[in-house]
């Protein structure tokens, strides 16, 4: 996630339980909700907003 556009992008998108600002976490390649304790994945570059998706942060 490099690209300016996709760093726009990324800071544009809220937590779909919350609607809460995100963190992206470069490394493992998620995007944190803090207030939902929820990490929701990003693959092939695309972030996966689904609760389904997303794993529960301790």
């Amino acid at each position: 996630m490099s690209d300016p556009a996709d760093r726009r992008m990324l800071e544009a998108l809220v937590c779909p339980v919350t609607n809460a600002v995100l963190t992206y976490d470069a490394e493992k390649q998620e995007l944190i909700s803090k207030a939902a304790h929820l990490a929701f994945p990003i693959r092939d570059g695309i972030p996966i907003m689904l609760v389904s998706e997303a794993r529960q942060l301790d």
